[in-house]
Formats: structure tokens, C-alpha cells, sequence
């Protein structure tokens, strides 16, 4: 099969190399937003999570902390942690399964390994995501809800595992409920094998967490964001085993700001937030993590 780039179109937009920054004690690589891309279709916040591997007695601990304006996606490949937030929602975090946090007007909650699972060496790995809004539900009640794989369809053939985490993806619709057109799937690549993705939505991108992929002529080794040009079907070959997430949709309805872990259309809303977590204007309690939370950011100098 000939790429398009022999028409002298080229299927990549930008590549994103994203920064590494530690979050006390296992590494994250922050894809979005990058100075060479602030959003994929509506996904504004992309992280790389491990891998790493905690000693026994250790593990990931993110105290209770607020969010607004937006849908967090914790998406595992390895491990596992316990959500909780404000709303009393307790769900144990495995791999390949969705948890759908949508903060709206505001939640608090925390992501931290179990004590079950800190009695023995563990591996965490997986992706932190962000689902920006519409401005129609960006105030809308707060909500958490867990999904399965059996929500989850999942497209196999010629060294090819697709599985459909949200929205719709080679014909196939996943039962995760979303608040606007998007695509999220988990790809797994044989050596040699190839899979095209398909044109049918206007912004496309691929994060590259194992292996290398070829893509357009261009080799990419893991720890890229791949953003694809609009209108043409993309063709990703694996030159090694690869796993990668294809994610993407149509645009926001306008820009979003972010600071710290608030998202939204309005600067001033996001002043506000500041105001709340500061002043305990937040239900700030979260049941089974009452004892510690993280304190708002002093302002950089």
C-alpha cells in the first residue's frame, strides 16, 4: 500500500517531543499542552505516567486536589490505584478499563496505590488524560462513573489489537458515555504489522508508549505524540511490537485556559476556582482520604 506522502502530501501535522518533570518519586512525560500543541480535538492535557516500579511499602500518591471544566481519563497499561473523591465514589483503577471523571462546576478527589498493593514490588504505567468541556455542560453537576472491557468493542486481525476505550473507531462504538464528538483507542502493533486510521475526524493524533512505528517514511520511537494532517487516512506501521493511543475529534468550541488543574473558557472563572480551593469554597472532604489534599500553587516569580 503507497503513502500519500509520493503525492507530496505529507500525513503529519507536528511531532511533539514531550517534557519529563518529576512528580516525587516516578517520572510523567507531558505531551499536552506543549508549546507545538495546545489540544487534540477536545483532549487538552495528555500525560505519560511511568513506567516504574514501586519497592514494597511505596507506591503513587496524589492527594485530594480540585478540578473544573473538564473530563479526566485515567487509562492504566500496568498496575493499578484507587480513585476517591468528594462525591463518595471509591473505584479501584485496573488496566484497560475507563474511569470517566467529569468535574464540571468542581470536584475533589485523589489517585493513590492500595495497601494491598504496596505490600509487594509494583509497576505502574498508563496515561493521565484531560477532556476539555463544551461551554454548554462546563458548569454541569459533577459525576464519576467506571466502565468495563465489556463496553469496550475490540477489532483484531493481522498482528492487530484495537480497542475502542470512547467514541467511535473502525466501525466500532464504545458505550463510554462523552459530552462531544471525540475518538480514544488503545492500539497494539505485532512487528511488521500495519493499520490505518481513518479520515473521518478532523483532528487526529497517536501517543506512542511502547515500541516504534513508522509513519509517512518518518521512524518514531516511543515518547511521541504524532498530530496527522486533516482529510487523509494515515497509515501507521510498527517496526517493532508497539502500543500507542490514536485520540482525537472535532475542535472545542473555542479556546481554554489552564492553570494547575482547572479548565476553562473564562480567565475569571478560573480565578474563581482559585478563590474556592483557597477559602474551602470546595466540598474538600474526600471520604476515605480526609487527612491530607494539596495546597493551592504559589504564584511563579
Amino acid at each position: 500500500m503507497s503513502t500519500l506522502s509520493e503525492a507530496g502530501e505529507s500525513q503529519i501535522e507536528t511531532v511533539v517531543v514531550p517534557r519529563t518533570s518529576d512528580l516525587g518519586g516516578f517520572s510523567v512525560r507531558r505531551a499536552i499542552p506543549s508549546a507545538q500543541r495546545r489540544t487534540v480535538g477536545p483532549f487538552v492535557f495528555l500525560d505519560h505516567m511511568g513506567p516504574v516500579e514501586f519497592a514494597p511499602g511505596s507506591g503513587i500518591d496524589v492527594r485530594p486536589h480540585p478540578h473544573i471544566g473538564l473530563s479526566t481519563v485515567t487509562y492504566l497499561y500496568e498496575g493499578s490505584m484507587v480513585h476517591r473523591d468528594g462525591a463518595g465514589h471509591t473505584q479501584t483503577i485496573l488496566p484497560g478499563e475507563v474511569n470517566w471523571m467529569t468535574a464540571g462546576r468542581g470536584i475533589v478527589h485523589s489517585e493513590r496505590s492500595s495497601p494491598e498493593s504496596r505490600q509487594a514490588a509494583q509497576r505502574l504505567c498508563g496515561l493521565q488524560i484531560w477532556v476539555g468541556l463544551p461551554k454548554t455542560h462546563e458548569e454541569t453537576d459533577p459525576g464519576f462513573t467506571h466502565y468495563g472491557l465489556d463496553v469496550q468493542p475490540v477489532v483484531e486481525g493481522e498482528g492487530v489489537r484495537a480497542q475502542v476505550v470512547a467514541g467511535t473507531l473502525f466501525g466500532k462504538t464504545s458505550g463510554v458515555k462523552t459530552l462531544s464528538p471525540l475518538f480514544y483507542g488503545d492500539i497494539q502493533l505485532q512487528a511488521g504489522a500495519t493499520v490505518v486510521l481513518p479520515a473521518e475526524h478532523e483532528e487526529r493524533a497517536a501517543y506512542l508508549a511502547q515500541g516504534s512505528v513508522e509513519v509517512d517514511g518518518q521512524k518514531f520511537e516511543s515518547g511521541r505524540l504524532i498530530v496527522f494532517a486533516p482529510g487523509r487516512p494515515v497509515q501507521i506501521r510498527a517496526r517493532t511490537a508497539a502500543r500507542f493511543a490514536v485520540l482525537g475529534g472535532e475542535p472545542l468550541d473555542g479556546p481554554r485556559f489552564i492553570w494547575w488543574n482547572f479548565v476553562s473558557s473564562s480567565k475569571d472563572r478560573i480565578e474563581t476556582a482559585k478563590q474556592d480551593w483557597q477559602r474551602n469554597r470546595f466540598d474538600q472532604i474526600v471520604p476515605g482520604d480526609e487527612t491530607e489534599y494539596i495546597p493551592l500553587p504559589e504564584p511563579r516569580a
